[in-house]
């Protein structure tokens, strides 16, 4: 029977590797404002066969907390010897309880993970799917084929930044060196403030203690900040967080350099790099070129919000 349990689901998570980093419970604390998640639980025999992380801003709403990805259901790995037809409709029912559990919630909306790739479950019980994309590196450990599987005008500003910019990048910069340079991105965007920042410190501060995330950032001579990037990692992926760069130093080159600084070092903890992706065309054309395999990944929905909720959560830059 289905549950809520999240003392049991941080248990699982000290123990179950596959489970993705944006459901990681240490990362649940830090993205969502004062707990406001809760996980649905669903045991088979005794064992645990699927969770599912909601973040809950509002009574009655589910959706995405902020510099998180993606959430959606957790499937308990089968057997290899398992085959395809069996292994599908085992995973239809977990998402079959998982939706019964949902159906509590008058608004839901989440991100799912690209691993999962059957939304049929849900089309079935009335919800909606946006397909969404994000940009991944597969393959981290041969440095030379990165390097020549990027555009050729990537490379070039990676190249003007180190050579001719003489930018040097730094490893475990302040956090702060970090929020200049994203709170200007947003200024430059012509936004009046960037949100969440405080959510990023926090991810930053906890990423750091558990030795799975960091900043680099690119300097010039003069000590002047050009760019910086956070990143996140886990075993069996690393994340491009947030980032950005000085307005007034755009053309330096610097936000190439400094990813790919980053991107290498990526390739001694994890498998591969995921940028995460974007709908904007300047953000998506910086990913795809750098050689980046594009791959789809499901906004699922279902219920409307109201127009005090909407305005409530756009206060808040949950939508």
């Amino acid at each position: 029977m289905p549950m809520f349990n999240k003392e049991a689901y941080r248990q699982l998570c000290l123990t179950e590797k596959t489970i993705p980093l944006f459901s990681r419970d240490w990362w649940l604390d830090a993205a969502c404002s004062e707990g406001m998640w809760d996980i649905i639980w669903i045991e088979q025999g005794g064992q645990v066969r699927a969770t599912c992380p909601l973040f809950i801003p509002h009574k009655g709403i589910v959706s995405m907390p902020p510099f998180t990805q993606t959430m959606g259901p957790w499937l308990a790995p089968t057997s290899e010897d398992t085959k395809y037809t069996s292994r599908l409709s085992q995973r239809q029912e977990l998402c079959k309880q998982i939706i019964a559990e949902i159906g509590n919630y008058p608004h839901f909306l989440q991100n799912f993970s690209y691993e999962i790739t059957d939304w049929l479950p849900f089309y079935w019980q009335g919800f909606s799917q946006t397909t969404r994309y994000t940009y991944i590196l597969p393959d981290l450990k041969d440095k030379e084929r990165l390097w020549e599987n990027m555009s050729l005008q990537t490379r070039r500003h990676i190249t003007k930044a180190r050579d001719k910019q003489a930018i040097r990048v730094v490893r475990g910069v302040d956090a702060a060196a970090l929020l200049a340079v994203y709170t200007k991105t947003f200024q430059r965007q012509g936004k009046r403030s960037a949100p969440h920042r405080d959510i990023l410190h926090r991810l930053i501060d906890t990423c750091r203690e558990r030795n799975q995330g960091d900043i680099w950032a690119g300097y010039d001579e003069k000590g002047n900040l050009h760019a910086a990037v956070f990143i996140a990692w886990q075993e069996s992926s690393a994340y491009y967080i947030a980032g950005g760069g000085d307005p007034a130093y755009r053309d330096s080159g610097a936000h190439s350099l400094v990813m790919w600084e980053a991107i290498q070092a990526m390739s001694e903890k994890s498998e591969k790099f995921d940028f995460e992706g974007s709908m904007l065309p300047g953000v998506e054309r910086f990913f795809r070129e750098f050689g980046a395999q594009q791959i789809p990944y499901f906004t699922i929905s279902k219920g409307k919000l109201s127009l005090l909720h909407r305005a409530w959560l756009k206060l808040k830059s949950f939508v």
